[in-house]
């Protein structure tokens, strides 16, 4: 009887998950970014709060940072911040470039393609700044508090983190695609945008903390690795170690 061959385990230290987890949040990054470039507003019983069409799947990269930083630590986390930066920005050159062509005669969109990818480049540019400050300050002070509790009460370094992270990001985000040059809104509309974002970004956070719980035990005792940043160098520049 001929032996079957058997199935080469996976290099040591190589994460099984971390090439699905990157995907899913550069998509998801790209997504939003897109959304963006829609204002929408709903009637809650009186109160209309204003914001942009990202604010719904946006939050979920922060989600998708916690996970990271939490079980593969800082250093991984980091390269997979920078690898989503890249796809935004690949995805706002190629709109812009496609937005320079001629349109054809018969396009059913003509006019409206270039209206909204015309506005892409602010919105990617603001997104870009936002991001970067938010989700490495969202890292760095899950990273650290994992460190100070010992490992111990997740919920306090995710939602922690997301607090600060999410206060820089839509801060930053909001003045810099809204409030200037020829697409610039309101102070108040861009007071009720940061306001309704913010908490929404948050409240998500809490609402999916027995998610993110799950995700992040099951991703421990797959990949065998449980990341504490003792000693780690948090430049986000650094891309190796």
């Amino acid at each position: 009887m001929s032996r079957q061959p058997q199935p080469t385990p996976d290099a040591p230290g190589r994460p099984r998950h971390l090439d699905l987890i990157m995907g899913a949040f550069a998509v998801t990054l790209v997504v939003s970014n897109v959304a963006s470039t829609k204002v929408a507003t709903l009637d809650l019983g009186g109160w209309k709060p204003v914001f942009d069409g990202g604010t719904f799947l946006f939050p979920l990269t922060y989600i998708f940072g916690d996970v990271l930083t939490e079980v593969y630590g800082y250093a991984r986390s980091r390269r997979v911040i920078w690898f989503g930066l890249a796809m935004t920005l690949l995805a706002s050159v190629t709109l812009g470039l496609v937005s320079l062509l001629p349109t054809g005669p018969d396009s059913p969109t003509a006019g409206a393609f270039e209206k909204v990818a015309g506005f892409v480049p602010q919105i990617v540019l603001a997104s870009l700044v936002a991001f970067f400050v938010g989700e490495f300050l969202n890292a760095y002070v899950l990273a650290r508090l994992k460190v100070a509790t010992a490992g111990r009460w997740l919920w306090t370094r995710t939602i922690g983190s997301t607090l600060v992270g999410q206060a820089a990001d839509t801060l930053t985000f909001t003045l810099l695609a809204f409030g200037l040059g020829a697409n610039a809104l309101p102070p108040a509309v861009l007071w009720s945008i940061i306001l309704f974002n913010y908490v929404y970004k948050v409240g998500l956070e809490v609402v999916l903390t027995p998610v993110t719980y799950a995700v992040v035990r099951f991703l421990k005792r797959a990949e065998g690795v449980d990341a504490f940043d003792r000693g780690t160098n948090f430049n986000p520049f650094r891309l190796r170690g």
